[in-house]
């Protein structure tokens, strides 16, 4: 039986769906703006709604790969926290339509991943002073961390969006 022909339990079209509706807020927050605007940080922190789109999709790639590999995918090596600093910027070489095309690509193997993991399965978290030592996280946990994450930034990106030219996700 394929996923297509599956019937999903009620709590993955949950996940699925609250998934692609904070995903949504989060895509509506940059509705026609320009790259320039999406480089933009006119609030007291650093962020732009282009290094917010990266952020979370590249998030959303790292804790779906942890999902698939476990540990070894949320080791923080050198290159990776230089990666991560880099992913909260929309560099001049990159475009908010490519950026938000490249989480479209996250976001469908995410909703896969949803469709098809065991929600029970869990992997040991990486040794980090911000983890519990020797905690562990079931799949369905770090769905949730998504979920949390792309709902928190959300809001993060509308705050921005209205402070750069009085448009609002919501109200």
């Amino acid at each position: 039986m394929t996923a297509a022909t599956t019937t999903l339990s009620r709590e993955r079209t949950d996940l699925l769906e609250t998934l692609a509706k904070h995903r949504g807020f989060l895509r509506f927050a940059v509705r026609n703006l320009t790259d320039e605007q999406a480089r933009l940080t006119p609030t007291a922190s650093a962020l732009s709604l282009g290094g917010l789109i990266k952020h979370v999709a590249a998030c959303e790639r790292g804790w779906a790969d942890f999902i698939v590999r476990g540990a070894v995918a949320q080791e923080l090596t050198p290159e990776r926290y230089a990666q991560f600093a880099a992913d909260f910027v929309l560099a001049e070489d990159e475009t908010l339509e490519g950026v938000l095309e490249a989480y479209e690509v996250v976001a469908a193997a995410t909703d896969e991943l949803i469709r098809t993991v065991d929600l029970d399965a869990d992997h040991a978290l990486p040794e980090a002073p911000w983890f519990e030592a020797g905690a562990r996280w079931s799949n369905r946990r770090v769905l949730a961390h998504i979920l949390a994450e792309t709902a928190q930034h959300a809001g993060h990106a509308d705050i921005i969006r209205e402070t750069i030219d009085g448009q609002k996700t919501m109200g």
